[in-house]
């Protein structure tokens, strides 16, 4: 979490999925790294961050500390399937699972979702800028995106 100026990034992310979330009049944004779609996928259960329908509203408490108002908007990038050829026939991928729970997650906090770069069977890094909430999206496959 932070205000106004400098930049939030987490690097390499493959199934994993970068929620960055922002509120432009104050200008203080945060981001999760959400590893798996739900809790009940993990042993260890006590790091927040790493689901999407706890980092949410984690992010909200911390920002608004921070003297966030909203409205928020977020954006989501990641949710690849890294090893798609390994998978059975028909099954659903974690980075599915992650986007689709990030989605859900947003949805239940009432925050819409103004940019995403999700999928593809690629990594990626993210740079959320918190002077203007633009986020960055960089991949070798892909090249740079804003969001």
């Amino acid at each position: 979490m932070a205000r106004g100026q400098g930049v939030i990034s987490t690097i390499g992310l493959g199934s994993c999925v970068a929620i960055a979330i922002y509120d432009k009049q104050t200008r203080i944004g945060g981001m999760a790294h959400v590893l798996l779609p739900s809790e009940g996928l993990s042993r260890d259960k006590e790091n927040r961050a790493k689901f999407p329908g706890s980092a949410v509203p984690l992010l909200l408490e911390e920002m608004k500390k921070l003297g966030a108002r909203g409205p928020f908007t977020a954006k989501i990038a990641g949710g690849s399937s890294m090893f798609g050829t390994l998978m059975p026939s028909g099954g659903i991928n974690m980075g599915e699972r992650n986007v689709a729970s990030s989605r859900q997650a947003l949805s239940d906090a009432g925050i819409p979702l103004a940019a995403q770069d999700v999928g593809g069977d690629y990594g990626r890094s993210v740079y959320f800028h918190l002077d203007d909430g633009r986020v960055l999206v960089r991949s070798l496959k892909s090249g740079d995106r804003a969001l």
